[in-house]
């Protein structure tokens, strides 16, 4: 959809002046008459997607939010906010009146590692946001190129034990789900390999296939084409269940590593005073929308996973996900340096 507010007119009246102005009083009608005095919501709600258009992260949060707004007749403007890793978005989030009008789509990056990985973060992720509700969660997948002697997990570990600090690992970005998949599984499996980072997927993907770096943990979305192409070959997923889309390719879990899991789930925040109550007809409103074949199909295609849930269940997996990552990045000793 090209525009954010899921609003659309269904009347054609003679010339474009008209047109404006007859959507223009629309807009006004139902984001200041749909509700009675008192009544949520009285006014359009802000979604914050703290990444740029057109990503994984934008993608579902239009879906998800155009499903809400279609259901309960609400105006869902999604606000792209980009930087710092997603830190700048969920700032302007955390800092916004608790009032139930803004709300954010965090992540496991910007929610989880983080706050335990930088130096500073500009808000609290545990205590500036409310968790409330569980979107959906990817895996990452560990790729090599086709032509790789490599057909196993093992594999690849043999051959980092063999030489120490030889073996490079390409990083889409530092701070990711997928840098940090790869610093467990070195920690995890006590190899020493050489991390070589880019500023994005597609980069690192280009200098996998060019022979530049051994292996990467990428995004199905950025690996899963040249997987089908047969261009990289897949060793592993880092879900605790394997990918409907990959079906053949085992877990890290299943390949020697028993409890390994590392993925991106998607979390709606909003600022932490915000009334339990609207944040509750968040939640059921998200739980509705996951249930939408179109929605299930769109996060399937994606190597999505629906999440759902409580209120409570979304603060649970939070605080547990907090622990975890900062639990491995104190004992792997991880820095950015």
């Amino acid at each position: 959809m090209k525009h954010s507010s899921f609003l659309h007119c269904a009347a054609r009246p003679a010339n474009r002046r008209q047109a404006i102005a007859a959507c223009a009083l629309m807009a006004v009608a139902v984001a200041s008459g749909s509700a009675q005095p008192g009544e949520w919501p009285a006014k359009s709600i802000r979604m914050v997607v703290p990444f740029t258009p057109g990503g994984g992260t934008d993608t579902v949060t239009r879906q998800i939010s155009e499903r809400m707004a279609t259901a309960n007749r609400w105006i869902i403007v999604v606000d792209n906010k980009p930087g710092a890793g997603g830190n700048i978005g969920l700032d302007a989030v955390a800092k916004a009146p608790a009032d139930g009008y803004t709300f954010g789509m965090g992540q496991t990056a910007n929610l989880a590692i983080n706050p335990s990985l930088l130096p500073s973060m500009p808000f609290n992720a545990k205590t500036d946001l409310l968790p409330v509700a569980l979107v959906a969660s990817q895996p990452v997948v560990l790729v090599v190129p086709a032509d790789s002697p490599w057909k196993s997990l093992q594999d690849l570990i043999a051959a980092a034990k063999a030489q120490p600090g030889a073996i490079k690992q390409g990083l889409a970005s530092t701070g990711t789900v997928g840098h940090l998949a790869g610093e467990m599984l070195s920690y995890k499996a006590k190899i020493d390999v050489l991390n070589v980072p880019y500023k994005g997927a597609a980069p690192a993907v280009t200098d996998l296939l060019g022979k530049q770096t051994h292996y990467m943990f990428g995004t199905p979305q950025a690996v899963y084409p040249m997987i089908k192409g047969q261009r990289l070959r897949a060793l592993a997923v880092t879900s605790a269940k394997r990918l409907a889309i990959l079906p053949q390719v085992p877990t890290v879990a299943e390949s020697g590593f028993p409890g390994f899991e590392a993925v991106d789930w998607k979390l709606i925040v909003a600022p932490r005073n915000t009334p339990a109550a609207l944040a509750q007809k968040i939640n059921a409103a998200v739980n509705t929308g996951l249930q939408d074949p179109a929605v299930l199909k769109q996060l399937q295609s994606e190597g999505s996973t629906p999440m759902g849930g409580s209120l409570q269940d979304a603060q649970a997996y939070l605080q547990k996900e907090q622990a975890s990552w900062a639990a491995l990045i104190r004992d792997a000793k991880i820095t950015l340096e």
